[in-house]
């Protein structure tokens, strides 16, 4: 009888530990735009009338890809997304969800009118502070405004969490060529971490984004600096969230503070650190698995995206 007893409390500590952990992610689902035509936005390319014929169909069932792979988390915390055009497309991924979430938006200056936003978990957080660090790129001696970086800050029980999602420049017109608009951005965030770092050098810190360069590249070195990468190539199996001339390689990134692994009501939960690679998420192309995109050029392939999410966990 004691032997039974003690069997049911191990297990039932076990699931009250399992209960106890939730999910951070971030994912780049790849041009989620709704059918309207913005103004002053250059979101033509994605209008029924457009090449693409991108229309309610479509987009309905972008959506219910992005709820699908949503829906492969047991407990998200905070989920960051990039490549999204505004507020109300990430209302409707979060009406086919489940779990009770929240959304940060703010509408950036980009000339395709591409942001980034989260969603958090109103059971789990507190929302106490949000706002975009907002900068410009210079491009052949021209200004040109690029997506912002947008950070929250969040309450659970007596603690403070900072957050950060980004969506940096991309390497279009070559990588070496476009490298400075990287730079810049990461030294943009990496103001904002050293001033929290600076108040508290144990703060409480999650960045995340697609960086648009690898972790040997100087701009992510430069926030490697302050905080440890969650996300590694050992986090999946084919050592990276995204193929590119089919070679994979970390475009998605997660970082913590130090802050995140000492005790409290909250810390990250170490080597969790996870590449998703739902068998869903591919297709075959020219012999190699790839991701499965919503398009290849004008091609409606009616996929996922060209990027893996990535996640880790944390412990309340």
């Amino acid at each position: 009888m004691k032997n039974i007893l003690f069997l049911t409390f191990i297990l039932s500590a076990s699931s009250a530990v399992a209960q106890n952990k939730a999910q951070v992610i971030f994912y780049n689902v790849e041009n989620l735009f709704d059918t309207l035509d913005t103004p002053n936005q250059s979101d033509e390319e994605y209008l029924p009338i457009a090449e693409k014929n991108w229309n309610s169909e479509k987009y309905w069932e972008k959506i219910a890809h992005i709820n699908k792979v949503m829906n492969e988390f047991d407990n998200i915390a905070l989920m960051g997304v990039c490549e999204i055009e505004n507020k109300a497309v990430l209302i409707d991924v979060v009406k086919g969800q489940k779990q009770k979430l929240k959304i940060v938006h703010f509408e950036s200056a980009d000339d395709r009118g591409i942001d980034v936003g989260l969603m958090y978990n109103k059971k789990m957080f507190c929302l106490k502070k949000k706002g975009i660090l907002r900068f410009t790129l210079t491009v052949k001696g021209e200004p040109k405004a690029t997506r912002d970086i947008l950070f929250v800050e969040l309450k659970h029980k007596k603690e403070r969490l900072h957050l950060m999602v980004n969506h940096w420049p991309s390497r279009y017109g070559g990588a070496e060529e476009s490298e400075p608009s990287r730079i810049l951005a990461s030294e943009t965030a990496k103001k904002y971490i050293d001033s929290v770092l600076n108040i508290d050098p144990q703060a409480k810190i999650i960045f995340m984004g697609d960086l648009n360069d690898y972790p040997t590249n100087k701009s992510v070195e430069n926030i490697m600096d302050q905080l440890t990468p969650m996300i590694t190539q050992t986090s999946g199996s084919k050592g990276g969230s995204h193929s590119y001339k089919n070679e994979w390689n970390i475009l998605d990134h997660m970082l913590i503070s130090i802050g995140m692994t000492n005790a409290g009501s909250m810390r990250a939960v170490t080597n969790s650190g996870k590449i998703n690679e739902f068998e869903y998420l591919f297709e075959t192309w020219k012999g190699n698995l790839v991701p499965l995109r919503t398009y290849a050029g004008k091609k409606y392939l009616g996929g996922y995206s060209d990027h893996l999410p990535v996640s880790f966990e944390i412990q309340f």
